[in-house]
């Protein structure tokens, strides 16, 4: 099973170098995060129209709950597609592609998608319209893989009946028409299937389980390596108690109406619905991987705003920051990397860190530090979001 991939996706202010000039400023994160801990690329992100401050602290609120919901959306049509595939990693793999790339290479050159998400309209127009398009892909992807389970159990069921055992099974290809009695007024035929192991129990009692139960006719009407199905007649009057009686003993009665041509329609059955769940099988892969990239393309497009909002409730204006993606290979270099920035720009939280006799970063309260929309996520001295796609 493939490893997760791993990102951290920051910005910071360009006067983090003395040039204030971005080129720079991401050449000190690399520097910073160490090329051991992980790769640093630049990662653009557009200046939106601002509105007031008060508007973007509720959207920035609003943003980290979609967020969320998009997370929660790309993780549901993954598990759709595992599921659909069979847990074939490679399969999977090429499924999971972001307008027919690769995740990393999505990232590496994303480019915000103006045609879309006109960067000129507002914080809260944009915010509503990724709103909208993740849950259309979730509904669309959830009545799909639904309607094909539906039809997948529907099949399973089918298959059940023409392959079980005879407990179970359909009877329509069993039962000698002969066997049973069929259109009499005052007594009926009922089909047991006795467990192997009780059939010599079954052939002593049946007869006294329950009132006017036919002497001697019990027939064997078929059997296999766990049940032997007989058919015992008894009179109409006493018909429920009968069968009530089989299941206190185990046996178990088996519903059968004799069809003309019963058979063949359950052949032609099990056909249709094999068709269908051959259709909606290719229908929903199609969708998954469709969704996939969708959804993928809506939280990252989602992920760019928090970032926005978030350096300038941090930062301010005029806006001059460096926004970088970072690729961590493992959660340990992951720390590491984050100790690194920690321990480089602890400054730029003001009052927030400060540093022991040592010259260690220590922070003067911990349990109530933490950046404006994110909850209460661990506050760091810059904007920063970690996210991993499986």
């Amino acid at each position: 099973m493939s490893k997760p991939s791993q990102y951290l996706l920051l910005s910071l202010p360009s006067s983090i170098v003395p040039s204030h000039h971005r080129d720079d400023a991401l050449d000190a994160v690399s520097a910073t995060v160490s090329p051991d801990n992980g790769s640093a690329a630049s990662f653009p992100i557009p200046e939106f129209k601002i509105g007031t401050l008060d508007a973007l602290v509720q959207q920035a609120d609003e943003l980290a709950k979609l967020e969320s919901s998009c997370q929660a959306v790309v993780a549901k049509v993954g598990d759709a597609l595992k599921n659909i595939l069979e847990g074939d990693e490679a399969q999977i793999e090429r499924m999971k592609v972001v307008n027919d790339k690769p995740v990393d290479q999505y990232l590496r050159t994303f480019s915000w998608n103006k045609v879309k998400y006109r960067a000129d309209r507002s914080l809260s127009e944009l915010i509503d319209l990724l709103q909208k398009e993740a849950a259309s892909i979730d509904n669309d992807i959830r009545f799909k893989y639904s309607q094909y389970n539906q039809v997948k159990n529907t099949l399973a069921t089918l298959q059940r009946k023409q392959t079980g055992n005879l407990s179970t099974k359909s009877l329509a290809s069993v039962v000698d028409p002969r066997s049973i009695v069929q259109d009499s007024e005052y007594i009926e035929t009922h089909l047991i299937a006795v467990p192997a192991q009780l059939v010599k129990e079954f052939l002593a009692a049946y007869e006294t389980v329950a009132p006017m139960v036919v002497p001697r006719s019990a027939q064997l009407v078929a059997s296999d390596s766990e049940f032997s199905l007989y058919a015992v007649t008894t009179f109409k009057k006493h018909a429920t108690e009968f069968v009530h009686r089989c299941r206190e003993q185990k046996w178990i009665p088996r519903d059968f109406k004799y069809v003309e041509g019963g058979k063949e329609e359950e052949r032609k059955e099990v056909e249709r619905v094999g068709g269908d769940e051959r259709k909606l099988w290719g229908e929903t892969l199609r969708l998954g991987r469709t969704a996939w990239s969708e959804a993928v393309m809506v939280w990252i497009h989602v992920l760019v705003l928090r970032v926005f909002v978030e350096t300038v409730l941090r930062y301010g204006l005029p806006l001059d920051f460096v926004c970088a993606l970072i690729r961590i290979p493992t959660s340990k270099q992951a720390d590491r990397a984050k100790h690194n920035l920690e321990e480089k720009y602890s400054y730029l939280a003001g009052n927030a860190f400060g540093r022991d006799k040592k010259g260690r970063v220590k922070r003067d309260d911990p349990s109530e530090m933490h950046a404006t929309g994110e909850g209460g996520a661990e506050y760091t001295p810059y904007v920063y979001y970690e996210f991993e796609f499986n």
